[in-house]
């Protein structure tokens, strides 16, 4: 029979496994409840602390374990300003590991940024695999994920629901009396799939979804992009009066392929973004984008992981997100 894990123990307790960690190395750092639950739950399962893992934790270094998919998006260029804001005359720095969308690179990074041990580790989005969320709970440090929500955090969530934006972007859309609404979208990451699914969820409660109304691509984003997507989708979908995109570079090629075919925005054309970077406020017309608190979650986070005696009780922050209604969606 394998032996008890901190994960099976976090399952009983009804806790995660890096509580579980945290509240077996410093129980005076946890309320009593909290500590009567985690003992009660390892003399139940006879769970084993692992005291090579104890011995790493005990000997953190200053470092900052920051896990982000892309270094030249501007969505992480924010994000990673906010974490450095957070850092900014403390002791601690960041140690950057790039992932480009793959969780098992990811776990491959974590593997040697593990070793020695850092002082916290904060991760883009929750598709950790399997072993990085072991390696995570074994090394007993504040762990926060960013960019997401999930019900069931490896430790801390600090980010926003991207399916609820896509719907509530798509919702904006159909209000202001588009009727055959597009979605397009490059870098079709997890959380980009879910900006779809909140299409898609938008335009069903309005009647039929049709597959020729979605032009997506796994190339990264850019500007000419848009342009070439909105050419594709236009010509699958010629009836098509709105479009929101996964993100503003795609929006603002929408705009000047509709600048250089004469059509109309948005009398003719309506245009969501998505992440409202800031040039869609200064283009001619204004672009409607979904603004979302990118470096906000980065301080957030990098303060969270600085001093684990000061963590929240909440282990899910939701930040939210807002739309920006600007020229581009406004008939009349």
């Amino acid at each position: 029979m394998p032996k008890p894990t901190l994960v099976d123990v976090g399952q009983e307790a009804g806790v995660s496994a890096i509580t579980v960690s945290r509240a077996l190395r410093s129980p005076e750092k946890v309320s009593d409840a909290l500590r009567i639950k985690v003992e009660t739950a390892v003399k139940k399962l006879g769970y084993v602390p692992n005291q090579s893992a104890s011995t790493l934790a005990s000997s953190k270094t200053s470092s900052i374990v920051v896990m982000v998919p892309s270094i030249s998006n501007n969505v992480f260029t924010d994000v990673l300003g906010g974490i450095s804001e957070s850092l900014q005359g403390s002791r601690f720095n960041m140690q950057i590991g790039h992932t480009n969308y793959d969780p098992l690179e990811e776990e491959r990074i974590l593997r040697s940024f593990l070793n020695p041990t850092p002082s916290g580790v904060i991760l883009s989005g929750i598709e950790q695999t399997a072993e990085t969320k072991k390696m995570l709970a074994d090394v007993g440090v504040p762990i926060v994920q960013i960019m997401d929500i999930n019900s069931d955090p490896i430790d801390r969530i600090v980010g926003f629901s991207h399916d609820q934006a896509g719907e509530e972007a798509t919702q904006h859309l159909i209000d202001a009396g588009y009727q055959n609404i597009g979605f397009m979208g490059a870098q079709m990451d997890p959380r980009s799939q879910k900006r779809l699914v909140g299409f898609k969820k938008a335009i069903k409660a309005h009647g039929e979804l049709r597959v020729e109304s979605i032009a997506v691509t796994n190339k990264p984003s850019s500007v000419q992009l848009g342009a070439l997507l909105f050419g594709k989708l236009t010509s699958t979908f010629p009836e098509c009066d709105a479009v929101f995109c996964n993100n503003d570079d795609l929006a603002i090629g929408v705009l000047f392929e509709c600048q250089r075919r004469g059509i109309r925005v948005p009398e003719d054309l309506g245009i969501c973004g998505f992440n409202d970077l800031g040039i869609t406020s200064e283009t001619v017309p204004s672009i409607t984008s979904i603004s979302t608190p990118l470096r906000e979650i980065g301080r957030i986070a990098g303060a969270m992981v600085q001093n684990e005696e000061s963590m929240p009780t909440d282990r899910i922050i939701d930040l939210k997100y807002s739309v920006s209604a600007r020229e581009s969606t406004k008939r009349g």
